[in-house]
């Protein structure tokens, strides 16, 4: 069984066809997904899902591109949402650098906010990193963020960025750019992360793997990502889906 711990089933593109897409996913072995919002909407829209399927958890949180729009109404508000039975992690927070739209200063702000607020209620937190693995790295070392740990969504750093975070408690997520065929250093860093420590995710409905590259990504793809990881660790593919769906249960607290 398969466990999807970053999925936008709360996005526009599956407004039509969520239904669907879920019975998909359930079908080629998914057994469990985090649906993460990451501002108002989103939000919503994720509480209404994982209070509809019961193998549906909900990460809450607000993202670094949209920094410069987070309140302390809204922080307050996922600090509320946080005691939600269904609510596993806060985030996607942190930092892009690849937008303009929000100040780094601002990211930086929001971001620590967000890791303050993951220690006080005691949740892992999903990082958010586009082109800005160093600073990702300080602020996640100068506010301790190792005291609660979490994932490294869609990680695309070096070896040298991947043990600075495996330092500091966190997992790190692996999603369709590990099958790209021109990916390389994703490849090269999934061999060498330590099994207990990996994890598995679409960010659907955006970074298809191949051969749907460029397509819209659903949960049920994450099969393939799956079995490109296994291939590269030279694992069979049953044992890293069972790892990675043992450690995204015991990391959300989830059975």
């Amino acid at each position: 069984m398969l466990f999807d711990t970053h999925v936008h089933l709360n996005a526009d593109q599956f407004e039509e066809d969520v239904e669907e897409v879920i019975q998909r996913a359930k079908d080629t072995g998914v057994e469990k997904m985090v649906v993460v919002g990451f501002d108002e909407k989103t939000i919503n829209k994720a509480m209404t899902l994982v209070e509809n399927y019961d193998f549906l958890y909900a990460s809450v949180g607000w993202h670094p591109v949209d920094a410069i729009d987070c309140t302390d109404k809204y922080l307050n508000w996922i600090e509320e949402l946080a005691s939600h039975p269904k609510v596993v992690a806060i985030g996607e927070t942190g930092l892009d650098y690849h937008w303009d739209k929000s100040p780094k200063d601002i990211q930086k702000d929001i971001f620590r906010k967000q890791i303050h607020l993951a220690k006080r209620v005691k949740l892992p937190i999903i990082i958010h990193d586009r082109e800005a693995h160093e600073d990702i790295v300080q602020v996640l070392q100068e506010e301790n963020a190792g005291e609660v740990g979490g994932i490294m969504h869609c990680f695309a750093g070096d070896m040298e960025i991947a043990n600075a975070c495996l330092d500091m408690n966190f997992h790190l997520s692996f999603g369709g750019p590990v099958t790209f065929k021109n990916a390389v250093l994703p490849k090269e860093v999934v061999k060498e992360v330590p099994l207990d420590r990996l994890l598995i995710e679409t960010d659907a409905p955006f970074l298809a793997p191949h051969p749907n590259r460029g397509k819209r990504n659903e949960p049920a793809y994450v099969k393939l990502i799956a079995e490109k990881i296994a291939e590269l660790r030279n694992i069979t593919y049953e044992e890293l889906a069972s790892a990675t769906s043992a450690n995204a249960k015991k990391l959300f607290g989830v059975t």
